[in-house]
């Protein structure tokens, strides 16, 4: 075994050892105590602890325990109260008016100076969240989410009021981002940048215990505020416990004991240990472990640099041959063991209100290779050449498509790069065709438009493509003004149409939730976000 997988196993050791004795007295035995810990492994790192810099999955799972904003999503997405028990919304739709609940207190902490060391959350702590949000000292990569907020005022304790400079009809979902949580002034001021590893939130878990890069423990927050339909406080578990171990194969070891409860997706390391070319669990594994799947909001694509000078990607006619040239069903089913769906409907994911199954691009190699014939006749190019940028992770699916379009007349090159140097070349366009995945921010449609459109550019916005169409960009700007919730969507649908029409991407397909979690595991339930949310969570104690 290597060193570094040892070491990464010792600390994982140590940390259960150390949450044992967190919780114990006398001479309980870890059995007595096992069932009141959740465990998960975060391979990827985290970075950060503080809600204004939750820009990743690995940072959002974590400090959705730690902290609470005005709204929340249930697992259907729709929006939820949170510290806002109610709010209501101007008939212009440019006024948004919260009231908060008036008993949420902040995880006790000494910087609060008061004889029970927490005080209630109250408005003008939602002031000073989205002050530090937008402060350029503070650098949010977050202080997009209020870009469109023309102002936003305690009018008194409980009362919290945001106006914005133009409609938007997503914008309570925007609000449910981690990035708008509340966090304390005191604490804030007391650690300064160190806050990042001194959280104090108001969250189902309070902070424990960051040993950077080896150990996180959360403590249950005796003070948390919501409650169960039963009126049973939440959260049921008393602690969780997160190791950093860098290895998937080791980390599927360690879910294999029984060391850590839970697996999120499915990694090319052990999908073939698990599941059947189908998809479904293995019977050596059924005794002992639970799959759930579930919609995701992620769409997987190869994108085009457009405004680049290579003549192959800037080609419709060899963009749709590639779209047409490679079959994803068979790609999802012998590389994704079935986890999936064919991305033929254009760059709305299923799952997603505005996703309505139009026609995009199935499988067919004579229409891909008439298209090809078609470039070469017209260019004389007759031997058109793409690379495409993946990392390693996605290797195998682009070596897939390059066999494919072999197949049909189109010379593929396959680069591998580090997922650090992809992001950086694609924002600054110096990839030709790239391997990207595009996770929702927040549940709507427009979250996904958001790239095509125009004025969002790279290095300004997200439009990696640098796609320009003058019709997307007014259906865009035209559906922010459309409150009608069908009527939106349709919009929608006309937008992701244009995107299919002129093929700036290759949609490879619509990802799902793949969780796998141990037979003792109660009430982890699934989300299209693939958020994990802990605080109805329970563990069954071994008989």
């Amino acid at each position: 075994m290597k060193t570094n997988q040892l070491t990464s196993i010792i600390h994982y050791l140590a940390i259960v050892y150390l949450c044992v004795l967190c919780f114990s007295c006398g001479n309980s035995s870890k059995e007595d105590k096992d069932h009141l810990v959740f465990r998960y492994n975060e391979y990827s790192n985290i970075s950060t602890l503080d809600p204004a810099f939750a820009r990743n999955p690995p940072i959002i799972w974590a400090t959705n325990q730690l902290f609470n904003g005005l709204v929340q999503l249930d697992d259907s997405l729709h929006v939820q109260p949170d510290i806002a028990k109610k709010w209501t919304i101007s008939e212009d739709n440019l006024t948004y008016t919260f009231i908060l609940r008036d008993k949420v207190k902040f995880h006790k902490h000494t910087a609060f100076k008061t004889k029970d060391s927490t005080r209630v959350v109250i408005a003008k702590d939602f002031e000073y969240s989205f002050n530090r949000l937008i402060d350029p000292k503070v650098a949010s990569p977050g202080n997009w989410v209020l870009k469109n907020v023309a102002n936003y005022k305690a009018l008194n304790d409980t009362t919290f009021r945001i106006q914005l400079k133009k409609p938007f009809p997503a914008f309570l979902g925007l609000m449910s981002m981690r990035y708008c949580s509340v966090v304390p002034k005191e604490a804030v001021a007391f650690y300064g940048t160190d806050f990042r590893a001194n959280p104090v939130g108001t969250g189902p878990f309070k902070f424990k215990l960051w040993e950077e890069n080896i150990k996180l423990v959360l403590r249950r927050n005796e003070l948390y505020f919501e409650k169960d339909k039963n009126e049973k406080q939440l959260p049921y578990l008393e602690a969780v416990a997160v190791t950093f171990l860098p290895d998937k194969q080791t980390e599927f070891l360690q879910f294999a004991k029984g060391n850590i409860d839970f697996l999120n997706s499915l990694d090319a390391s052990y999908k073939d240990e698990l599941l059947t070319p189908s998809g479904k669990l293995r019977d050596k594994y059924k005794d002992q472990v639970n799959l759930s799947k579930g919609s995701y909001l992620n769409s997987e694509y190869l994108g085009f640099y457009l405004d680049g000078e290579k003549e192959e990607v800037q080609s419709e006619l060899l963009r749709k041959a590639i779209n047409y040239g490679f079959d994803r069903e068979k790609m999802i089913t012998y590389l994704k063991n079935g986890v999936g769906t064919p991305a033929t409907s254009g760059f709305i994911p299923k799952g997603l209100p505005g996703f309505n199954n139009q026609k995009g691009y199935e499988y067919n190699p004579e229409k891909s290779r008439k298209l090809i014939k078609e470039y070469i006749e017209l260019t004389g190019n007759k031997n058109p050449t793409i690379s495409i940028a993946t990392d390693s992770n996605y290797q195998s699916i682009c070596e897939f498509i390059q066999r494919e379009l072999e197949k049909i007349g189109l010379n593929i090159i396959v680069d591998v790069m580090p997922p650090s140097t992809i992001r950086k070349k694609k924002w600054s366009g110096e990839l030709d065709v790239f391997r990207a995945s595009w996770i929702a921010d927040y549940p709507d449609a427009e979250n996904f438009l958001s790239p095509y459109y125009s004025k969002n550019f790279t290095p300004n916005g997200p439009n990696y493509t640098h796609f320009k169409n003058e019709t997307f960009d007014q259906l865009y700007e035209e559906s922010f003004s459309i409150t009608d919730v069908e009527v939106r969507e349709a919009y929608y649908a006309k937008m992701d149409s244009i995107i299919i029409s002129h093929a700036p991407i290759v949609p490879l397909y619509y990802d799902q939730v793949v969780r796998f979690t141990g037979k003792s595991v109660k009430g982890l339930t699934n989300n299209p976000q693939n958020f994990l949310v802990l605080k109805r969570v329970w563990k069954e104690k071994h008989q």
